[in-house]
Formats: structure tokens, C-alpha cells, sequence
């Protein structure tokens, strides 16, 4: 019987392996050329910077603002293009505002009253009177003196102010010659110069020995001192008030010597605890026992352990110096008494008192003195805890706790390499694990990087290392690699740490020789417009608009003077970068890292300023979204 042939059974192409894959794949192509075609405007090789948004972070606030998600890839290819100009440029402001400082405008201090000097202390305009515009250059501008050229001299155009050579003639502290000013190197306690002084100083403190690096000076006039002790390798950070002295720390800086403004008044002063080997006044006028003594303390705060408080005139030397000073003995007796007095309950000894200087040293623990102040009512040791905090804190008449030690011969906070081995050697305050987001290993990474940028750096801007720039300003300093990488080239730098940064690295600053100070840049710093050669921005706008958001957005703070000043921080990015234009010399660069989608913002704002602005990958290269921002204007 034969058997019935059945046709092979039909395979379903739809079952096929290789043809599945066809389909699916051509079905995605479709989607994707529809996507497209539905979104033209959308291309990942072009940045869209979007409106940054904010909102009050308290308990009020009842959930997170509805977000747009944006999934474009914003950062993986070439640079942004180049930014249009938004509107035209920016105004300059009326000519009075030539000399303009915000938180020292002596009409703003006339509101203030005048208890422990408490006018010229920092008071900085609301957001709503803050500068909207462009502090000019004043007429006959001209490029400074190099250094160390304009050391000596500076031109009278730049710092029109005759008073000071006529008030101070006598002294030396500057003389007008021509078109120039000529700084003969006087001060009130050294009409024949600083250096004569200084040698008075080097008989009894040990300036050569490379442990004194860091000094404060006090009522600094035009800085004759801080520049004598740059022959020893000391940085002196000189601080004087706005007051009738017209005009002394714009002079200094002008020299091309580290100054600000600052005064023993109501706050501390804007540096941490142990930040300085040397502190000096020459006839700076601070009443020292007045106020249960509290302007002492707040020196001894900022002393290191071991460290030397110089003082010349009164009452120093007021057996032969009192009819100059149109005083009688028995006050000026009776004042070196008291201030006798005060340096013993600091547990200070004096360690020498010779001609018109006198010289104490402040102890490397407080072993003993806890025993004495235990003997004694006052003063008493702060309770305190954060003896580092100096951005608008009150002083208050006590002992800063040094770091205990066991052991008498132990020196509080740990041992300082000598100047300059110090600069690249790992801190205590990071060996010892004090600062918990920095380490040993960290610290000498940072070197490393910031070798690294400072000579791509250099070879965007050839002006820095020809040594063009002698005052550089760091805005976010963190632990100085920025500074310690341009040690070598002739300039020095201001590190800035701002007062609420996550990390406050200020300590570790000055652990390493260096010179800084806090700042909120919400506000104006302590300084006249035109003083600085060269800043460098690493991360800054970022820092306030992640804290601030870009326009009209706030933080509550607390409202304690004790803590702050004030209830409400406002600012934006338009703030920070016209406090920059003040500050920058006409001839100066500036250096901004940043976010891609920031920098790019900022770019559109610096081309209305009439900077000369680049926009380059950074040395991680065109793939990280960390771009920079150089600005050069050595050509305006």
C-alpha cells in the first residue's frame, strides 16, 4: 500500500531568528527618524543653558518645585560656540565712584556708631544698593611699576591722594615727586626707614631662622614694614582701617604688597585661630587694656604657639618719648602697668624691651597656664568651640583654648616644618586628622594637580610666567595648591575661603606659610578697586548658586550678631563678577573654572564688562564638562 506523501511543513518568517532581528532593528530606526523629525531643534552638539532654579530650603516649604528633566548630552563634544551678547554693555558708574568700597563708604559708616570704632568696621549695602555698574579707572590711568620696581614707587594718577604726604612728611611714609609717589620706606615708629627698624627686631626675634613666616601688622600705614620683612622671607598680612590716613592699604597694594582692610573693633578679625608667627603694631593706636582687654585676646587667638607680639610706641620707651606724644608720665606709666598685667594673665613672657620696641612670646601650650588661670578670676578660657570661626563673630574677653598636649615640652597643634620646606609639607592640621576631608594623601595629590594646571595655565596666559602679575586674589582657595604651584614666580596670593564653604581649609592655609582671610561673596571684600593683577575663580559660582540660586532667591540664616549680621544673603552671579571688574586692574586676567553650562553663562556676561574672554577645555579634556574661562586684557 503506498504510503501518502505529506508536504514539508511551511516555516513562519516572523519565527526566523535572523529575520526578527532585521525587523526589530529596522523599527527602531523608524522611531528614531520620527523622534527627530518631531524635535528638530533638539542636537547634542549644541548647549542650551537652562534657567536655574531655586527656592527657600526651610520647613514652610511643602515639596521640591516641579523640574524640567532634560536627558540631552550637553558635555561630550567641541566647545559651546562662542556667546552672543545678551542687550549691549554694561554702564560705568559716575566718576565718584572711581575710589568706591562698598562695605567701607565713609558715608554709610556715618551711620553707625562710633563705640570701640564700630563705624569703621565692616557694613556692606543691602542687595538693593549694590553696584550696577562699572567702577571706572580714574583720568591719566596707567599700567603700575613692576615689581619689584613698585616697591619704591607708584604713579600719582592711579592713587590721587595728596594728604598723606603732607600729613605723615615728617615720617617718611610717602613723598609726592612729579607723576610719581615715592614710598622712602618711613613709618611713625621709623622715620628713617623700616629696615633699621627690622634689624631693632631681628636682635630679638629670630627672623632668619625660617620659623617665622606669616606676620600681621597692625595699623599698617603703606606696609613699609610687611615689605621690609620680605628680605627675611616673611609675608606680612598689613591691615588698617578707612580712616583719616587716606587711602594707606590702597597704597600698599599699589606697592605690590599683601593688605586689606580690617580693625580691632567689635568682630574678630577675618583669619582662623594659630595663623600667624608674628604680630606687630608701630603706634597703631588700639587702646590694648581697654575692654577687659579683649583686642589682646583676640591677637593671642590668632598667634601661633610660640609666637611673637612686637610693639613700638605707647607706652613703650615713655620715659624719653612723652613730650612727643603730649602725654603725662604717670599715664603712660600707669597704661604699660596695665598692659604688663594683661600679657601676664595671657601667660605671655616678655622676652626683651629695648629702645623703642618691646617683644613677647606666647606660650607653646597651656599646661601651665591652665594652673595660673585657676589661681586667678580673669580672664578665663573661651567656651567657645570653634576657635577657627572669624567671619562677623563677636570677640569676646577670653582665652582662646590651645590644643591640648600632654606633655609641657609638646607644642600645641603639632610642629611647623621652617619656611620653605613648610609650603609643600603636609600640615598638622591634616596629619593630625583635624580637617576630616583632607588627608595626607590628598594634600600631596593637590600638589600634584595644581603643578599640572598652573602650567597649562601659563602656557594660555604668557603674561604669568613672564611674572606680568604681582597681586593674585584665589576666590575658593581650599588648601592652597593654586598658591603653592605659583610660589616660585614673583608674585603672592590672597587665598579666600568662603565663611560657609563645606570644608574651612583657612587653617591648613596658613599651616603652610601662606596668607588668606574668610569672605562671603555675597558681598564686597576689603579692598579699593584696582588692586589685583590676576584672579582665579575654581568653582565659585557654582558654590552660590547652588546655595543661592541665580536672581532674587535667599537663605534663611540665623539672626544672632553674634553669628552674622545680617538675616538674609541675596545675591547672584551679575554681583560676584561686577565685585571682580572692581577689584581687577584694567590690565588684568582672570581665571574662572567652572561647570560648562556656568561658564558659558558668564561668558555672555564678561563680553558686556568689555573683558577679552576664551572659553578652553581644562586638562581633563573635552569629554569632562569642567570648562575655564580666561580672561586676558593685557591688551586694553
Amino acid at each position: 500500500m503506498a504510503t501518502q506523501q505529506h508536504p514539508p511543513p511551511t516555516v513562519s518568517l516572523i519565527k526566523r531568528p535572523l529575520l526578527k532581528v532585521f525587523f526589530i532593528a529596522i523599527a527602531s530606526c523608524v522611531c528614531y527618524f520620527l523622534g527627530s523629525y518631531s524635535n528638530p531643534n533638539s542636537t547634542i552638539s549644541t548647549i542650551q543653558p537652562h534657567p536655574l532654579k531655586c527656592f527657600l530650603s526651610n520647613a514652610s516649604t511643602p515639596s521640591l518645585p516641579s523640574l524640567v528633566l532634560d536627558f540631552e548630552a550637553h558635555h561630550i563634544l567641541p566647545l559651546p560656540p562662542e556667546s552672543s551678547k545678551n542687550g549691549g554693555f554694561f554702564d560705568f558708574c559716575p566718576a565718584n565712584f572711581t575710589h568706591y568700597c562698598p562695605c567701607q563708604d565713609p558715608s554709610r559708616a556715618k551711620q553707625f556708631k562710633t563705640t570701640k570704632f564700630f563705624h569703621q568696621e565692616r557694613h556692606c549695602p543691602g542687595r538693593h544698593q549694590a553696584l550696577q555698574c562699572l567702577v571706572p579707572r580714574p583720568n591719566r590711568y596707567r599700567r603700575p611699576f613692576p615689581w619689584p620696581e613698585s616697591r619704591e614707587y607708584a604713579w600719582f594718577s592711579n592713587v590721587p591722594f595728596p594728604k598723606l604726604s603732607v600729613y605723615k612728611k615728617s615720617q617718611n611714609w610717602v613723598l609726592v615727586e612729579g607723576d610719581r609717589l615715592v614710598f622712602p620706606g618711613g613709618g611713625t615708629s621709623f622715620p628713617k626707614g623700616a629696615k633699621e627698624y627690622v634689624d631693632q627686631i631681628r636682635r630679638v626675634v629670630p627672623l632668619m631662622s625660617g620659623n617665622i613666616r606669616t606676620a600681621l601688622d597692625v595699623g599698617c600705614g603703606v606696609a613699609s614694614f610687611g615689605a621690609s620683612l620680605m628680605d627675611y622671607n616673611i609675608l606680612t598680612m598689613s591691615i588698617a582701617p578707612a580712616d583719616l590716613h587716606e587711602a594707606q592699604v590702597q597704597f600698599a597694594l599699589e606697592r605690590g604688597l599683601p593688605a586689606m582692610h580690617g580693625i580691632l573693633s567689635t568682630y574678630r578679625l577675618p583669619y582662623p585661630s594659630r595663623s600667624f608667627d608674628m604680630a606687630h603694631c608701630s603706634r597703631c593706636l588700639v587702646p590694648w587694656t581697654a575692654y577687659d582687654g579683649v583686642y589682646l585676646m583676640e591677637i593671642d587667638r590668632v598667634l601661633r604657639p610660640g609666637g611673637y607680639w612686637v610693639l613700638s610706641g605707647p607706652p613703650i620707651s615713655w620715659k624719653s618719648s612723652y613730650k612727643g606724644w603730649e602725654r603725662t608720665t604717670g599715664e603712660l606709666k600707669q597704661e604699660q602697668i596695665n598692659l604688663e598685667d594683661l600679657a601676664r594673665r595671657l601667660c605671655w613672657k616678655k622676652i626683651a624691651e629695648r629702645g623703642p620696641i618691646a617683644v613677647w612670646r606666647k606660650p607653646t601650650n597651656h599646661i601651665h597656664c591652665t594652673q595660673k588661670l585657676k589661681a586667678w578670676k580673669s580672664p578665663r578660657f573661651c567656651a567657645e568651640t570653634d576657635a577657627d570661626a572669624g567671619w562677623y563673630r563677636e570677640m569676646d574677653p577670653c582665652i582662646t583654648r590651645l590644643p591640648k598636649v600632654t606633655d609641657i615640652r609638646k607644642i600645641s597643634g603639632g610642629v611647623l616644618a621652617k619656611w620653605p620646606k613648610r609650603l609643600n609639607t603636609a600640615p598638622p592640621r591634616i596629619e593630625d586628622g583635624v580637617n576630616r576631608r583632607a588627608n595626607v594623601d590628598t594634600f600631596y595629590k593637590d600638589n600634584k594637580i595644581w603643578t599640572k594646571r598652573i602650567s597649562y595655565y601659563g602656557s594660555v596666559l604668557k603674561s604669568l610666567g613672564a611674572g606680568r602679575y604681582r597681586n593674585i586674589m584665589d576666590m575658593n582657595a581650599d588648601i592652597g595648591g593654586f598658591a603653592a604651584a605659583i610660589s616660585k614666580l614673583p608674585a603672592w596670593v590672597m587665598n579666600v575661603v568662603p565663611f560657609d564653604a563645606q570644608n574651612n581649609t583657612l587653617g591648613i592655609i596658613y599651616e603652610r606659610g601662606l596668607i588668606g582671610t574668610y569672605m562671603n561673596w555675597c558681598e564686597a571684600f576689603s579692598t579699593y578697586p584696582r588692586t589685583y593683577d590676576l584672579i582665579h575663580a575654581h568653582g565659585v559660582f557654582s558654590m552660590y548658586i547652588d546655595k543661592t540660586g541665580d536672581v532674587n532667591c535667599r537663605i534663611k540664616v540665623t539672626n544672632s550678631i553674634q553669628r552674622f549680621r545680617w538675616s538674609w544673603i541675596l545675591c547672584d552671579i551679575l554681583d560676584i563678577l561686577f565685585e571682580m571688574y572692581r577689584i581687577l586692574r584694567p590690565e588684568g586676567a582672570a581665571i574662572i573654572r567652572d561647570h560648562v553650562d556656568i561658564i558659558v553663562k558668564v561668558k555672555g556676561i564678561t563680553d558686556r564688562m568689555r573683558w577679552k574672554s576664551k572659553i578652553l577645555h581644562s586638562e581633563y579634556g573635552p569629554f569632562h564638562p569642567e570648562k575655564i574661562l580666561f580672561v586676558d586684557n593685557s591688551d586694553i
